[in-house]
């Protein structure tokens, strides 16, 4: 199931002084211990153990300066052992172990048989004899372990009870032809033996009973979700599935042709009974309590990930002031599923570097080219106030320079500040973009509880894939928008492909639209249709790397958004009696003109990839302005101009300007709507407080926008800070 490496102060002399010499960038210190654990990646078992001896005398030969230097390997069968790195007993409880020996007066205490072991050990070390002799002693130590281990495994079987856990055997339901209902019963020790745990406490008792844990933690765990693989169990039995060529339709059929085999769905059976009570485990397990993280009252992170379990077990094995080194996907800083994590990591540690690397140059062979992932170190104990970091790097050789040079320090405060609700790091570059972050953060965030505007957002009003059968190629008066059909200010990006007659949907959106409001049993009379009315509309397929990241506009009344677009509910509702209140539409006019700017965008485009979901939108601060800011009717009047510019959205002009709508008032050549952009773009960078250097530095980090449009904004940004564009 994996391996567990463990060398004392001997063995780690050349070593130490290997790694201190060729890597001085590492920022803790190797003092007495070290553990490197992996585990599920592959059936590692006994080999692992070879394989960990091999590597440590290739690094005593690389650390020689000739053959003279050169030391045989010392005996350290006891300092590298495998087993379930995950899950056994981390600190035992002498008591609790000696009454479950059940009043056998002729059975030894833990104390006993913990003294009796480590010294047995201590002269297995120290013997000198002929091989037949060692092995002897060898298996004599052994049987020791196999005696406690099972007084152990009774204790833990023990903790699986009181936690609620039972084991889930999945059967097959012969009538149905597929996988039936779990039978569930108690754990029994007969379960916790087939998982092989490593009962830390036990296996490294000096250790713990000594100083509580190691000093040193040095790892590189596995990079996967803990759950069942089809087709990685199955190409055990059919050497043609591939694992990323595969067609899911042919999948099917390849699954069920194997599962008529009865040895082989057996197999299948009993595999995937291995699953559910140790993700219970992983679950509801004390030493695993940072593995759910609970935002705005809801649990995030459904499946546990192994590198997270792996990052709370390091911190678990460490004493108070032990040294980290891992490395982990990039997820660790960015993901709302590790909040929980980061949180453990700022208050119950210090951060002492997060270098991430791009996988760009394959430092990991097979592993994706845009792949990140990073090298994290803490000591723990104590809290983090600031750390070192580094992104987007593509060399190993710059860790080594790591934090001296090019690292940029970012405070805890700031991160929290920025990203109240998750804790996620923003990939700084430079102290130039810490400053800008630290002048934004002074408004509140899109999706924060505050005076003025609270508008909800809708991640997917219709799915194109469930609902294609109501789709209509001729046009109807329900246009159905995609997120290509969108650019800044404009919903005429591109023309429409689809559309939906209202009596296929009316229903369906109304149902939706009752469950939605709270407190609200039954439909009123009056309730109206959110596509009824104008809407803010977002694309979400948008990445960081293209020319814009962050892509709005209005999209008028009978536009059904697919789940490309995000929109906002146009309604609240007052909670005391049924009553919709209406998002204004100047204020809308606003909102959007904030989000298609450049410091919107910059600001996102450091925190997503591909994806634009509603947390990413949620945690962007946003300038609340109202009718009575000076900025307020300019910016207003500018939108109007750039996204009425055709007759449906004449109703929307009127109702915010005032004045009948006509074609010659809207913005429909380029130049003029370039200009008015730029203007929008000077004006809400100063509304963020940025100073003009700030500003020509958001603006070059869009290397695909043009170069005149860009000129053009830093202008305009001049031109209000010198009066050539007043407000009214």
């Amino acid at each position: 199931m994996g391996k567990i490496e463990f060398l004392g102060d001997t063995e780690l002399t050349k070593w130490k002084r290997d790694i201190e010499k060729n890597h001085p960038s590492i920022n803790y210190y190797i003092k007495k211990q070290i553990i490197t654990n992996n585990l599920f990646g592959v059936d590692l078992m006994e080999e692992a153990t070879e394989i960990a001896k091999l590597r440590l005398f290739l690094a005593l030969v690389a650390s020689a300066q000739n053959v003279e230097e050169l030391e045989p390997l010392p005996n350290i069968d006891f300092n590298i052992m495998n087993g379930n790195s995950l899950i056994g007993l981390m600190r035992v409880d002498e008591s609790e172990f000696n009454n479950h020996q059940n009043g056998d007066l002729f059975k030894k205490s833990y104390r006993e048989l913990v003294n009796q072991k480590e010294a047995a050990i201590r002269s297995f070390k120290c013997f000198e004899s002929n091989g037949d002799t060692i092995q002897i002693k060898k298996e004599s130590i052994d049987g020791m372990k196999a005696k406690a281990n099972k007084t152990l495994n009774l204790m833990l079987a023990q903790e699986f009870k009181n936690l609620g856990i039972k084991y889930e055997q999945v059967t097959w339901d012969e009538t149905k032809n597929k996988e039936g209902k779990s039978l569930k019963r108690c754990v029994s020790v007969n379960d916790i033996e087939a998982l092989e745990p490593f009962h830390w406490g036990y296996e490294f008792s000096d250790i713990f009973r000594n100083k509580d844990g190691f000093d040193a933690i040095i790892t590189n765990p596995p990079w996967e979700v803990f759950q069942t693989n089809e087709k990685e169990f199955f190409q055990e039995y059919d050497k043609e599935i591939k694992k990323k060529k595969l067609r899911i339709e042919d999948w099917e059929q390849n699954k069920e042709a194997l599962m008529a085999d009865e040895e082989i769905r057996q197999a299948w059976l009993e595999y995937s009974s291995q699953y559910p009570h140790q993700w219970a485990y992983f679950k509801n397990a004390k030493q695993y309590e940072n593995q759910i993280s609970i935002v705005n009252g809801k649990a995030v992170g459904n499946k546990p990930n192994l590198y997270c379990l792996f990052t709370e077990q390091c911190k678990n094995l460490l004493r108070k002031g032990g040294y980290c080194g891992i490395v982990i996907p990039s997820g660790i800083y960015s993901d709302l599923g590790t909040r929980q994590l980061r949180e453990m990591l700022f208050e119950q540690s210090k951060i002492t570097g997060l270098f991430c690397f791009e996988n760009r140059k394959e430092i990991f062979e097979g592993v994706h080219r845009s792949f990140k992932f990073v090298v994290l170190s803490f000591e723990k104990g104590g809290s983090t106030i600031k750390f070192p970091t580094s992104f987007m790097r593509h060399d190993v050789e710059e860790l080594v320079h790591f934090p001296q040079y090019g690292s940029v320090n970012i405070s805890v405060d700031l991160i929290k500040r920025l990203s109240p609700n998750s804790f996620s790091i923003i990939e700084f570059k430079n102290e130039q973009e810490i400053s800008i972050s630290e002048a934004v953060s002074n408004y509140p965030l899109l999706g924060g509880e505050t005076s003025g505007w609270n508008i909800e957002l809708y991640g997917e009003e219709m799915n194109m894939t469930r609902s294609s059968g109501n789709f209509l190629t001729q046009p109807a008066k329900f246009v159905l928008y995609e997120g290509g059909m969108i650019w800044h200010f404009t919903n005429k990006f591109s023309d429409a492909r689809y559309w939906i007659n209202e009596k296929d949907i009316k229903e369906d959106f109304l149902s939706k639209k009752v469950k939605r409001i709270e407190g609200l049993n039954e439909q009123p009379k009056n309730l109206k249709n959110d596509y009824e009315t104008y809407r803010l509309a977002i694309r979400k397929i948008a990445s960081n790397t293209n020319e814009r990241t962050l892509i709005t506009t209005i999209i008028p009344k009978y536009a059904i958004a697919g789940n490309s677009l995000t929109v906002n509910f146009p309604f609240q509702h007052d909670k005391k009696k049924y009553n919709e209140l209406n998002f204004g539409n100047d204020e809308l006019f606003v909102l959007t003109s904030i989000l298609n700017s450049y410091v919107a965008d910059y600001i996102l485009r450091a925190r997503v990839t591909t994806n634009l979901n509603l947390f990413f939108l949620y945690q962007l601060p946003v300038p609340r302005l109202n009718p009575q800011d000076k900025w307020y009717k300019p910016i207003v009047a500018r939108a109007a101009r750039l996204i009425c510019t055709t007759e449906e959205f004449a109703e929307l002009w009127e109702e915010v300007m005032g004045n009948k709508w006509s074609e010659d008032k809207a913005a429909t050549q380029e130049y003029e709507r370039n200009k008015l952009r730029a203007e929008l773009d000077g004006i809400i960078a100063h509304i963020y407080g940025l100073t003009e250097e700030e500003f020509a530095y958001i603006l070059s980090t869009f290397p695909i926008v043009p170069q005149a449009q860009k000129v053009a904004t830093q202008n305009a940004y001049r031109d209000v800070e010198r009066g050539l564009i007043k407000p009214n």
